[in-house]
């Protein structure tokens, strides 16, 4: 019976010591991962949320499995973290890149389109007899419509310039339509897009 007692004592013995040299290296596995993680959640989030979410549950899970002392669960899962962090990181500065550009070509592209129908419709205004295809309603309606265009680009630039350029982008894209819209109303043929 004392010979059983002493073998389950020096298992438990070794139990705690194998925990026990396991807990350091999953302590450090999850502080670099958590360092990993910080450094790029802030894009990651805003450029793609849905990897980004999936990261930070890889690091909860790390952590919960740290807390409930399965150090080597713990250990593995922090370890595999930072290269995951990389990857989202990447994918968020190509995202960034991709809508920065898209933004940039409509930053430049709808204010001239707009323009351009801003023009057709106060040449149509100096008129003292509008066109048949015209009358003083359809004017006004457009001239209404414009004006709701031209806030619209100006809640997009706003948006872009407080640096969430997947909205701002969104936006952009609504008031093209828009605008192409009243182009083809009025007739009016698109300039050639800037790139």
């Amino acid at each position: 019976m004392k010979n059983a007692l002493k073998v389950t004592a020096l298992l438990l013995c070794c139990v705690a010591l194998v925990a026990c040299s396991q807990k350091g290296p999953a302590e450090a596995a999850l502080t670099a991962a958590t360092a990993a993680v910080d450094a790029v959640k802030a894009d990651a989030a805003k450029f793609v949320p849905d990897q980004a979410k999936s990261l930070m549950a890889s690091l909860t899970s790390a952590r919960e499995a740290f807390d409930k002392g399965d150090y080597k669960t713990a250990l593995e899962a922090a370890q595999a973290i930072p290269a995951k962090a990389k990857d989202v990181g990447a994918a968020a500065v190509a995202k960034k890149e991709e809508l920065t550009k898209a933004w940039a070509s409509l930053a430049s592209n709808v204010p001239a389109m707009v323009a351009q129908v801003k023009a057709k419709l106060d040449g149509y205004a100096a008129m003292k007899k509008l066109p048949k295809e015209m009358d003083k309603a359809k004017l006004a309606a457009a001239q209404t419509s414009l004006a709701d265009i031209q806030k619209a680009t100006a809640d997009a630039a706003d948006t872009a310039k407080a640096g969430n350029f997947a909205e701002a982008v969104a936006k952009g894209n609504a008031v093209k339509a828009k605008v192409q819209a009243m182009m083809t109303d009025l007739g009016l043929a698109a300039a050639p897009a800037k790139v």
